[in-house]
């Protein structure tokens, strides 16, 4: 697949999430959603299930409002259990494989300095990503449908402002490729700070199709009144899906923010428990 048939199909995604939050709850037929995105309901249902594995009915109910309070209801991942089950760097993290080596604290507060990062852009199931990575493994991905590309890079390149960038796909390619297969080996690269380690690693013992809070990732960590600095490290989490930053929840069960724009977290979470109950079907 293209990339520019990538952002179509993200695109319409999109435009399809936002009408049915604007329906406030009130199922939308097959027919009428498939109207409003300019389709057949033939193709519109092809796309939806090609995308996501469920029809867009199934599709509507993983979207609504409840859905964050229901994953945290009844998909609530007890981190400390993820721990005692040995899910750390190196070794089969949810439903990938990640490696993942951490940059020392000096090496961060160089800001880059000696890295040679390399960047492209990519297809994926939310629209277009950038990627960068470092001779160790990927250190970063962006969803750009929100923002734009310039502004992603832009955002990107100011964490590591003293590295040297080179526009070179070709090198990321097999890393991404493997990041979106349930069944590819992924080395990550962490760039960041100790606490933001820390944290990224709490996000790393979230399996797929669950969520957990801010409040469990503080107590996990051993600063449980860290919540707020905890949701700062959440956010600027660099590596987006891989490190699965959307899995974190307010305790109320909102959404809470997202670096790249909330209807790419919701499409996210969707997707993945989406996939979930296919996989368990």
């Amino acid at each position: 697949m293209s990339n520019a048939e990538g952002s179509y199909h993200y695109a319409v995604m999109r435009r399809a999430i936002e009408r049915i939050d604007a329906a406030d709850g009130a199922p939308l037929t097959l027919d009428a959603l498939a109207g409003e995105m300019k389709m057949s309901p033939a193709h519109f249902q092809r796309l939806f299930s090609q995308w996501v594995g469920v029809s867009p009915k199934r599709y509507q109910q993983y979207l609504s409002l409840g859905h964050a309070k229901a994953l945290l209801r009844d998909r609530f991942t007890m981190l400390e259990a993820a721990d005692e089950l040995g899910l750390s760097g190196g070794g089969r993290l949810h439903d990938l494989f990640l490696r993942w080596e951490a940059m020392s604290p000096g090496e961060y507060a160089r800001k880059g300095a000696g890295l040679t990062i390399s960047y492209g852009t990519f297809d994926s199931p939310f629209g277009e990503v950038l990627a960068m990575g470092t001779e160790r493994g990927l250190c970063g991905l962006a969803f750009t449908a929100e923002t734009g590309l310039d502004a992603a890079l832009a955002d990107m390149m100011a964490r590591w402002p003293d590295a040297g960038y080179v526009m070179a796909p070709a090198a990321l390619e097999p890393a991404i490729r493997a990041a979106f297969d349930p069944s590819g080996e992924t080395r990550l690269h962490l760039i960041g700070g100790p606490f933001q380690i820390k944290v990224w690693e709490a996000l790393l013992n979230i399996p797929s199709g669950q969520v957990t809070t801010y409040s469990e990732i503080a107590q996990s960590i051993g600063h449980p009144k860290a919540v707020r600095a905890v949701g700062t490290a959440v956010g600027r989490n660099p590596i987006s899906f891989l490190i699965p930053c959307h899995r974190a929840l307010r305790k109320s069960g909102g959404l809470g923010g997202y670096h790249w724009g909330l209807p790419v977290k919701r499409a996210m979470l969707a997707w993945e428990a989406a996939r979930s109950e296919a996989e368990a079907s």
